[in-house]
């Protein structure tokens, strides 16, 4: 470290002691670790699908063995519970498996048909590494977020700069650190990080990496946008969302209201996909709301073993989440569980509003805390309306015993869990992502590898038959008429011809 480099602490959000200081990097800073990550591209490019596969499973088998440090940590950066550390983890290391064994297939050479006009011809589709990949990451689920990008973006053949919230940057550059260790023949910096604040993140995005792939709100997606913009650098966006719950009349309510449970008090609420609205059919509104309450029972914060979840990991969303709640009380909700005496110094504990009205802020802007708002509708008709009656779109739930996949077909989201909950992150082949004011573009699965490579087409000429080239000055006399008729038949039918 450069002893003349400013440098930030990272705290404990439990208790405010110092888990580590981190250098500030600035903008020369940045270039040049992206300068050193482009240099070591080639190399990881070189090794093949096959070599990349095997070095990111070493780094894998080396995070198992190193479990009880990286949640150890998690606990005490984060603030996660022993217990969500290891899911975290555990979603890890089934992320890095996936991208490392199906990324050779996937990306693959495809070969295509070249049409009856260019039968002369063999067409493929090549998929390229795009070079450096910058990914920036979010504090509340500092491992497992980011490893949507970094694990995709290398198992397709990229090197990678990675810029860690500045909450959690202890985690951030343990994964970089991990993956040298893992893989000692390799050229320094192909996994880099830098860390620092908002100046350090909007440096990588003029850097001039290929790509950013960025978690966080959408208010500073946009401020992401405007830096990349100044290149031309493409990305992906993960923002924030108001996800909902739909519960309708032939659902186990005992099953969907511990899914709001654990949707939305896990991880104190701090999850992009936890469930932040429930609507709920009146047939079912008692019982299940009683349901919840007995869910809800026992249910607390703490840094205790026996804690459910842990605290607020950024101090300033305790003040963003008691104003939500007080202006929603001051509207005429009810507080069923918890209430403004919930939001404590450091931990919330669950909160449950109803007849919340819907200009309420807590209905229309993200809470990101253990918060949910449950209403009462006249039918799912009602409830899929309410539920898309929203700027985000990022995931959706949905309880019912016989219409779940009808119903989750009228969502306007990027993912729906049907009679379960969140479960399309846990699932490495489902590509994860939003619409609208949650993001664009897609990480994990087959979708996600393609966000990393650039597609290159191929056309060769293999069979050069005499007097058919028709891309030439020198054609011969009558082949202009001829493929005229040929196309008035392919193209002048009422029915659509084979290809």
């Amino acid at each position: 470290m450069d002893g003349a480099r400013a440098t930030f602490a990272s705290l404990n959000p439990a208790t405010g002691e110092v888990v580590g200081h981190f250098p500030v990097y600035d903008d020369a800073a940045v270039a040049a670790v992206v300068a050193t990550a482009r240099a070591a591209a080639p190399w990881w490019v070189g090794l093949g699908p096959a070599g990349r596969r095997e070095r990111l499973l070493r780094w894998a088998t080396l995070l198992v063995r190193d479990d009880r440090d990286l949640v150890d940590l998690l606990h005490a950066e984060n603030g996660k519970t022993a217990a969500d550390a290891r899911l975290e983890l555990l979603l890890v290391l089934e992320h890095i498996r996936w991208a490392a064994r199906h990324a050779g297939r996937i990306l693959r050479s495809r070969r295509v048909l070249p049409g009856p006009f260019l039968a002369d011809h063999t067409a493929r589709v090549d998929y390229l590494p795009l070079g450096v990949v910058g990914v920036i990451g979010p504090w509340n689920y500092p491992l497992f977020t980011p490893i949507g990008s970094i694990a995709y973006a290398l198992a397709a053949g990229n090197a990678v700069v990675f810029k860690p919230s500045e909450y959690t940057p202890a985690l951030g550059t343990r994964l970089a650190t991990t993956f040298a260790a893992a893989n000692p023949d390799g050229p320094a910096g192909l996994f880099g990080v830098v860390t620092g604040l908002g100046a350090t993140g909007a440096a990588l995005c003029t850097a001039g990496v290929d790509k950013i792939a960025f978690t966080g709100s959408a208010r500073t997606g946009r401020a992401v946008m405007g830096a990349c913009a100044t290149r031309l650098t493409p990305l992906i966006m993960e923002c924030g969302a108001k996800d909902p719950l739909l519960v309708a009349d032939d659902a186990d309510v005992t099953a969907a209201a511990r899914a709001t449970a654990w949707g939305a008090m896990a991880n104190a609420g701090q999850t992009c996909v936890g469930v932040e609205r429930v609507y709920v059919t009146a047939s079912v509104a008692a019982p299940y709301l009683n349901a919840l309450c007995r869910a809800l029972d026992g249910i607390h914060p703490g840094t205790t073993p026996d804690a459910s979840y842990g605290p607020m990991t950024m101090p300033g969303q305790l003040d963003v989440v008691r104003r939500q709640v007080d202006d929603a009380l001051a509207r005429g909700a009810t507080a069923l569980v918890g209430g403004s005496q919930a939001v404590g110094e450091r931990a919330i504990a669950p909160i449950v509003l109803v007849d919340v009205p819907d200009d309420a802020e807590v209905m229309r802007d993200e809470t990101f805390g253990p918060v949910v708002t449950v209403r009462t509708v006249t039918d799912i008709d009602e409830a899929v309306d309410l539920a898309n009656d929203t700027a985000y779109g990022l995931g959706a739930t949905v309880f019912s015993r016989h219409h779940g996949d009808e119903i989750a077909a009228r969502l306007n989201t990027g993912m729906v869990t049907v009679n379960a909950v969140q479960s399309f992150a846990g699932i490495p082949a489902l590509p994860f992502g939003g619409r609208g004011e949650s993001g664009f573009g897609r990480v994990h699965g087959a979708d996600g590898l393609r966000e990393f490579v650039r597609p290159r087409s191929v056309a060769t000429r293999r069979l050069a038959l005499p007097g058919t080239t028709l891309t030439t000055f020198r054609r011969p006399p009558g082949l202009l008429a001829a493929v005229t008729r040929l196309t008035r038949l392919r193209h002048g039918r009422s029915t659509t011809p084979s290809d």
